[in-house]
């Protein structure tokens, strides 16, 4: 196998261990604000989830209990988010916004309180984290050329919530565009109106969406702390959430497309990781700063100029007040 091939492998492998956070935090945006609800908070939730898993799985030694209270803590966030923009109406972007204050202060004061490391939790154990699960016969097929590198180190050896996140792609796509709840969230993002007319409680459909919301950055948050890393670290989701929310709107609310753009996301984090320490011709050694900014450059570059006009739900942001 050559060098240049292998080193393709091992950035397609680093791109789908990169893209699932951002995988299951654009599939939560996508139910929310296909509801017509704006979810700015992705981050914040993620983050709240990353701490719960990290400090439950310490405690109780459990990885399974830690991604549990990481959704739990999510929905719980979730739900706070649902009170303030579907019961109350208030402006939804504010309250996005308050929720990531909320946790990012939140868990870095919880953490140094509750273990005196500097806001982070105590490392964990591999028994203690979602490892890396082996394909059959994947160490047997690894030196057949090129199928075997595919199989048994880009396919295989990924932990189940990398796999989780592929397969909630078409689940999502299938629950979108396929069941009657797909067709009534659809419809309250669009015509909140019409759904009322229709007998359907438009609150409860969007109190259901930001709820799945919340369940899908329980997972991206225990992802980062109980499987990418060992431990919560301060602020650890570094804007994934954001960037989240800009490969929805470049994939237009759209779960395949949605898929494509975190893989193109994680791909450029990939590549920008191996250009460290790189030197180019002309340029010398790549400055890590400007590698470090490299996806998000390129996010706002593609998000500027090759998207073309994406079209948001036409009821989003928009508080629905029943007519009496």
């Amino acid at each position: 196998m050559s060098e240049h091939f292998s080193l393709l492998i091992s950035t397609l492998d680093a791109t789908l261990r990169v893209s699932t956070p951002l995988i299951f935090a654009a599939l939560a945006g996508m139910f929310s604000e296909r509801s017509g609800v704006i979810d700015i908070g992705l981050e914040g939730k993620m983050l709240v989830g990353a701490f719960m898993a990290a400090t439950v799985t310490a405690l109780s030694g459990s990885v399974w209990l830690g991604l549990l209270a990481a959704i739990a803590a999510s929905v719980l966030f979730a739900l706070i988010h649902g009170f303030a923009c579907i019961t109350t109406k208030g402006n939804q972007v504010v309250s996005g916004v308050a929720i990531n204050i909320l946790a990012s202060g939140l868990t870095a004061v919880l953490a140094l309180t509750w273990f005196r490391r500097g806001g982070s939790t105590p490392t964990l154990a591999n028994e203690q984290r979602f490892m890396a699960l082996e394909w059959p016969f994947a160490e047997q097929l690894a030196d057949v050329p090129v199928l075997g590198a595919l199989y048994s180190e880009l396919l295989s050896g990924h932990n189940i919530l990398v796999y989780s996140a592929l397969l909630l792609v078409p689940v999502s796509w299938w629950l979108l565009y396929r069941s009657r709840f797909g067709l009534r969230l659809r419809a309250v993002g669009e015509n909140p109106k019409a759904v009322d007319t229709a007998g359907i409680s438009v609150a409860w459909l969007r109190y259901r969406a930001v709820m799945m919301a919340g369940v899908l950055c329980g997972f991206a948050g225990a992802y980062l702390s109980t499987a990418q890393n060992a431990q919560f670290i301060r602020d650890m989701t570094a804007g994934q959430g954001f960037m989240a929310l800009a490969a929805l709107i470049f994939a237009k609310w759209k779960p395949f497309s949605v898929l494509f753009a975190c893989l193109l996301f994680g791909f450029l984090d990939a590549v920008a990781v191996r250009l460290q320490g790189v030197s180019l011709p002309g340029m010398g050694e790549v400055p890590v700063q400007l590698i470090e900014a490299m996806p998000y450059l390129l996010t706002v570059i593609l998000l500027a100029g090759f998207i073309g006009k994406a079209r948001p739900p036409k009821a989003i942001g928009v508080p629905y007040v029943k007519e009496r």
